[in-house]
């Protein structure tokens, strides 16, 4: 009796012990694997610098949780370039307030393949210093996918569990005014405009994230300058208008020292600009009226950059030309 006790105690702890291996070889299998952005970084020797900077600015955890984002990867050798070009030794050289919006400026909310991404602007999770406002991304598709006019995509539509990577060329630059004005061909002719004379300083003070920074650029269309060659008399093309009055007709369209957003706009608020004032309505819809009673619409607002925001107008701003 007592042998058959034994080896019935035996038995059920050898199924017990079976149990219990079984138990472990389970767990070890099921044991869950992530992929988020953050691993993917950090499982990518090409991004070992990518990952350091998000390490530094201490933006790792943000992309290695369950919010999905689209984040533009710039590899080691755009880091590299990066640093070189703005005069830092290493990474540990770069502001963290700096690289902090640099980083940022390279991620925008949800998950966007390239499929999903469009010629136009998109808003990334870079902010403004005054306002807080988030900074734009001119993206072009025209030919694969190139942001600020600077920027190409490389490797797109790498899956992760938070969303999606897109390997680029290099480092995008927080943009300034001038960024926009030159990626997006809307404003062809405003970029000649502002560059016609040796002795125009706009692009370099426009560059500037610096006192007078920030601006507001009411900034005209093509469009706009076309139909004003065909209004001015005795002008067949830009390069026929006297200096003097094109860059008055310029220092009209930007207000310095002062980053506004259509919602500081208001019904017969004066404008002082860098030249003459003008006047803005919005009953009705946004729209001026320069010192000449000439009107025009603000067909586009709040295309926020790094030192400034762009409102495209319709019309070009005149000084008073009596």
């Amino acid at each position: 009796m007592k042998k058959k006790t034994f080896i019935l105690m035996a038995f059920v702890m050898s199924l017990l012990t079976l149990t219990s291996c079984s138990d472990d070889d389970n767990n070890t299998v099921n044991l869950p694997t992530t992929n988020t952005i953050a691993d993917f970084v950090a499982a990518n020797s090409d991004f070992s610098s990518l990952g350091a900077a998000l390490d530094r600015a201490g933006l790792t955890a943000v992309l290695d949780g369950s919010v999905e984002y689209t984040v533009f990867a710039p590899n080691n050798a755009a880091f590299d370039a990066f640093l070189q070009a703005n005069g830092f030794a290493d990474l540990e050289a770069v502001p963290v307030d700096v690289l902090t919006q640099v980083l940022l400026n390279h991620v925008i909310s949800g998950t966007n393949t390239s499929a999903d991404l469009a010629t136009g602007y998109i808003e990334t999770l870079a902010e403004e210093a005054t306002t807080g406002n988030n900074i734009n991304m001119y993206v072009n598709t025209a030919n694969g996918v190139v942001l600020n006019g600077e920027t190409s995509v490389t490797t797109a539509n790498v899956d992760v569990d938070n969303g999606v990577i897109h390997a680029v060329n290099s480092v995008i630059a927080l943009p300034t005014v001038v960024t926009f004005a030159t990626a997006d061909s809307t404003f062809g002719s405003l970029v000649a405009a502002l560059t016609r004379e040796d002795s125009f300083t706009y692009v370099a003070t426009l560059s500037t994230s610096g006192n007078p920074a920030p601006f507001t650029v009411f900034a005209p269309t093509d469009q706009a300058f076309a139909d004003l060659v065909a209004e001015l008399e005795g002008v067949n093309s830009l390069a026929d208008i006297p200096t003097a009055t094109l860059e008055a007709t310029l220092n009209s369209h930007v207000v310095a020292g002062s980053n506004v957003l259509s919602t500081s706009l208001m019904n017969d608020m004066m404008v002082s600009t860098l030249g003459d004032s003008f006047t803005i309505n919005t009953t009705g819809g946004a729209t001026f009226t320069d010192l000449n009673g000439r009107t025009g619409n603000i067909i586009v607002t709040d295309v926020q950059a790094a030192n400034g925001v762009i409102h495209a107008i319709d019309k070009v701003i005149l000084p008073n030309l009596d």
